[in-house]
């Protein structure tokens, strides 16, 4: 028998060939990341959003872009861009979250020395360079009374010149990073933590300071570190106003020390900050000290499982811990003492999928609603004193 002969298939038209996108320069890195929280709080306590709703809240988002490059061996470009919702004080803009040069001018075989100039994390703590990643935080939300995030954009990062430098030896390794900025004070989150509420006038940045200086043991087994820094503000008033040119100055101390075993972490950081409030007029004239300190253990079960346990303490005014004295001296704002503190008991859990894809559930159990936006609570007189806080973060990097 013979086979069949099929009938030929009309051709195809050629598809027009796409050009080619020109490869990579070998030293161009870019990285990003991804993460989408959920958070449920109890009572009237709203945070990074209307998380006390029923349904509560998915305001809490992270999405970042960054790269690097290397033209030269001494000379290196690095910047990131970076979309953060996080209730109403962060709506989600784009923005330069930093970009800066960096070039080193001397790199020996135990000792280095540069410079950086541009938009930088500000050096305070373990912690305030790294804690827009989702995957370098120990936990969902940083301890609240060191990394406050309802005064983030303060303390994150400042346009300036930076000299930095380290020294290594058997006896440990010694690096510095400090210079002069101008800190980051547009936005209402900044007007809100600063002022309280919204003002027809603006804050304006002033010439401001900041260093850190870091001692690690043993690879990082133990670490040290002193931090401080002074942001000077100043407001212009607008039209109308009840306030006068006035002036801020916030002056962070912190101490921190790490243990780092296999399997476990041991860390703790204590703050003393100065805030002075000069000239504004309807806001009387203040100076006075706050403090902070935490406690914080974390365990390794396995590589893909780790769990956290922290406690907490937030005083805004340290000669004031519960408040008391400061309500009474404004009647008309009776029965507010608990905003002037947070005491923090909390526990988490993450779970690293795959080294790109990580879990996380955390809860808190805290005393106090020092923590709390004015933007996301407007009617602070409706807040707990005692609240929880419930929240799932699921991210992703490349």
């Amino acid at each position: 028998m013979q086979a069949d002969i099929l009938p030929k298939l009309p051709k195809l038209p050629t598809l027009p060939t796409l050009p080619k996108l020109p490869p990579l320069p070998h030293n161009l890195q870019i990285h990003g990341f991804a993460s989408q929280s959920w958070l449920m709080s109890s009572g009237n306590n709203n945070f990074f959003g209307k998380s006390s709703s029923d349904s509560g809240s998915f305001d809490f988002r992270e999405l970042g872009l960054n790269a690097s490059m290397r033209p030269l061996t001494r000379l290196q470009f690095s910047a990131q861009m970076l979309s953060r919702t996080a209730g109403e004080g962060s709506p989600g803009n784009v923005r330069l979250d930093y970009g800066f040069m960096d070039y080193t001018y001397f790199s020996g075989e135990s000792s280095q020395l540069g410079i950086r100039l541009g938009r930088m994390k500000t050096p305070l703590g373990f912690y305030n360079d790294t804690r827009d990643v989702p995957f370098t935080r120990p936990s969902i939300l940083l301890p609240q009374s060191i990394y406050f995030d309802r005064t983030r954009k303060l303390a994150l990062a400042a346009d300036g010149v930076h000299l930095y430098g380290e020294y290594r030896s058997d006896l440990g390794d010694i690096s510095f990073q400090g210079g002069v900025v101008r800190p980051l004070v547009l936005g209402d989150e900044a007007e809100a933590a600063v002022l309280g509420g919204q003002f027809p006038g603006h804050l304006t940045p002033d010439i401001s300071y900041t260093g850190r200086v870091n001692y690690d043991l043993d690879g990082g087994r133990i670490r040290f570190a002193v931090s401080v820094s002074r942001l000077n503000i100043s407001y212009v008033p607008g039209a109308g106003d009840v306030l006068q040119a006035g002036s801020v100055n916030f002056t962070p101390l912190i101490f921190s020390a790490q243990y780092n075993a296999e399997r476990w972490s041991l860390t703790s950081e204590y703050a003393l900050r100065r805030l002075q409030y000069n000239n504004f007029g309807a806001v009387p004239n203040m100076d006075f000290y706050g403090e902070s300190y935490y406690f914080q253990g974390v365990y390794r079960f396995t590589p893909a499982w780790e769990g956290i346990v922290r406690y907490d303490v937030l005083l805004t005014d340290k000669d004031d811990p519960h408040g008391k004295k400061w309500a009474a001296a404004r009647p008309s704002r009776s029965g507010l003492a608990d905003t002037r503190f947070a005491k923090d008991i909390t526990v988490g859990l993450r779970w690293n999928i795959t080294p790109e894809f990580m879990l996380r559930a955390e809860y808190h159990h805290v005393n106090g609603t020092g923590w709390l936006s004015t933007l996301d609570n407007p009617v602070l007189g409706n807040l707990d004193q005692h609240w929880n806080l419930f929240s799932i973060l699921g991210s992703y990097r490349f």
